[in-house]
């Protein structure tokens, strides 16, 4: 049984190669383990090795054999887990052990090579980010294309990416006023950061682009979302013919997912 609240403000430190690790309670039926305060590649790389430990030790260790859930974000994991079964201490103590653990080796997540189409009544945004950095939009575009995107977490909407790789110089804030209706499919940026709406909603990101790949898919059981914590996404442009073909064709499902995957070995 739970013997802790969070507002008993349950926490413990733990230093690992120079680096605090926080483990703090999320309720009374979860903990937080965070790595550090920042966004960076190898800040993420370690909590997807960990989240990688903990799937490992779910499968022999009694101690997380209660564990429900583990959800990985850009620089914390948070580890779900049943109530009246678990010892929270206990498992406290093993998930900072599992954590000061040395990676093995660095946690790969797949390569996606996804199209793009940059027609302006899928961008309204676009013209605006290019006469902000004061280049062409074919300018800022060819820069787009030539990133390669990390996914640091799933979050917001359903399948929805933050996906950190964008050049600062390109940076752009978040728009002053939200949309009220953002359709489903949109590419944006905010900050560093490049992001697809799976969904129709409201946003604040600057509208760049359409996909016509689905990012959330419920008839994939095993995984509706297309993108996971640690994956690779890069971009290619495509035509409004071509983005009508593709989206009829990933809508039907006479293309399969694994199409767009990236199997082309990058330095």
């Amino acid at each position: 049984m739970v013997k802790h609240l969070f507002h008993d403000e349950y926490l413990r430190h733990s230093s690992y190669k120079s680096m605090t690790i926080r483990l703090l309670a999320l309720g009374d039926c979860a903990w937080t383990v965070e790595f550090g305060t920042s966004i960076s590649p190898d800040l993420n790389a370690l909590v997807m090795a960990f989240a990688h430990r903990i799937a490992q030790a779910r499968k022999h260790e009694p101690v997380f054999a209660t564990i429900t859930d583990v959800v990985p974000t850009f620089r914390s994991l948070t580890v779900h887990f049943a109530p009246q079964t678990t010892d929270a201490d206990a498992l406290a103590t093993a998930l900072i052990a599992l954590a000061q653990e040395s990676p093995e080796h660095r946690i790969k997540g797949r390569r996606w090579l996804l199209p793009a189409c940059f027609d302006p009544t899928f961008a309204p945004d676009l013209s605006s980010w290019a006469k902000a950095k004061n280049v062409s939009e074919a300018q800022i575009i060819e820069r787009l294309l030539n990133t390669q995107f990390r996914v640091y977490m799933i979050g917001f909407l359903p399948g929805f990416p933050y996906m950190g790789g964008l050049p600062s110089e390109l940076a752009m804030p978040r728009l002053s006023s939200p949309r009220q209706r953002v359709s489903a499919h949109s590419i944006a940026i905010a900050g560093e950061m490049c992001a697809v709406y799976p969904w129709e909603s409201p946003g604040g990101w600057n509208l760049i682009g359409k996909t016509p790949v689905k990012l959330f898919d419920p008839s994939q059981i095993g995984q509706p979302a297309l993108l996971s914590a640690g994956d690779m996404v890069g971009w290619y442009a495509i035509d409004m013919k071509e983005y009508e073909r593709l989206f009829k064709q990933c809508d039907t499902g006479a293309i399969q997912r694994e199409a767009f995957l990236d199997t082309v070995e990058t330095k």
